[in-house]
């Protein structure tokens, strides 16, 4: 059965049973911004050996020259990638490559991450500053005040340039996303209870029909707005709420320090999470789990409102994604 999102301004929703007797959940999205094989190792290895499997965005098609970030156009990149697949992280979708690519550039990123993984994504997060990405800058928005609020903290910087669902205009590709990834990550709040902050998720804004469903993240865009997020305190909430978090980072953003090591805070936080009863696995898994305990919902335009102004509030706050 279909539900509005208002149902739950009205009654809050059940409480979710997780998976093996397991007490909350836990994910993360990790953007490829920056990040090599030599810088994101660590990393990766840390959460293999603490039991945790989550989602690493990737860009499937070269690079400019003027960028050197790691891409599965470059051999050894791509062998570090699939070993993590192999090892049970989901790979999503950041963009064909890290500069704006018009249509047929992203369909045949989207092939050629078939035939590297398997698949097309099942899950997806849109690079800040590609112009194909889908309802983003303003468009994010809907109502004159909340547009005029964004854009006046922007300075109008992106007003008009993301055209991805634009029919007709040469970065125009949101029909393939209809078809071929199933979740879109938007809104990003400060609560490491990302369910808390969004309870509806995954959801269908009708105002937006090319993309399947949504869903939010919670803030950790760089190693101390991530320890932040999931601090003790905030582990131990996470855990007694019985909620799900879904982290957003960039991985290449402070985590590693000199000679390879990891930053100290984040490995003893990781290690005290992975102590704790909690359902690890990667983004499109948790999910999936969520709207088939739940069902689909689709977001009206109240409930849109809401969660519009929320994510403002904590744009002015963080000023991040």
């Amino acid at each position: 059965m279909v539900q509005s999102t208002s149902d739950y301004l009205s009654q809050p929703p059940a409480r979710i049973i997780w998976p093996e007797g397991k007490r909350f959940a836990f994910t993360i999205f990790d953007d490829p911004d920056f990040q090599t094989v030599e810088g994101g190792r660590p990393v990766y290895d840390l959460l293999t050996e603490l039991g945790f499997r989550t989602t690493k965005g990737i860009w499937p098609n070269q690079l400019s020259e003027d960028q050197r970030w790691g891409t599965c156009a470059d051999e050894n990149y791509l062998n570090w990638v699939s070993e993590l697949h192999r090892r049970g992280f989901e790979i999503g979708w950041h963009g064909a490559r890290p500069t704006t690519s018009d249509r047929p550039q992203t369909s045949s990123g989207l092939e050629r991450f078939k035939d590297l993984f398997g698949g097309y994504p099942e899950t997806m997060s849109q690079h800040y500053d590609c112009k194909e990405n889908l309802y983003w800058g303003d468009e994010r928005l809907t109502g004159g005040v909340r547009r005029l609020a964004y854009n006046l903290l922007t300075r109008f910087k992106h007003h008009g340039e993301f055209r991805g669902h634009v029919p007709g205009d040469d970065l125009y590709w949101s029909d393939l996303c209809r078809d071929r990834i199933k979740y879109v990550r938007n809104f990003v709040f400060s609560d490491i209870n990302t369910l808390s902050a969004c309870p509806f998720m995954p959801y269908h804004d009708p105002s937006r029909p090319d993309v399947a469903y949504w869903y939010s993240s919670s803030e950790g865009h760089k190693v101390e707005t991530f320890v932040k997020t999931v601090s003790l305190k905030n582990q131990e909430r996470l855990e007694e709420e019985g909620g799900a978090c879904i982290m957003y980072t960039h991985f290449a953003y402070g985590f590693v320090e000199k000679a390879g090591k990891l930053n100290p805070m984040f490995r003893s936080l990781m290690e005290s999470l992975a102590k704790r009863q909690g359902w690890f696995v990667p983004v499109s898994t948790l999910l999936d789990f969520i709207l088939a305990s739940r069902g689909p919902h689709v977001l009206d335009s109240l409930t849109r409102g809401s969660l519009e102004w929320k994510w403002l509030f904590h744009k002015i706050r963080y000023g991040s994604a």
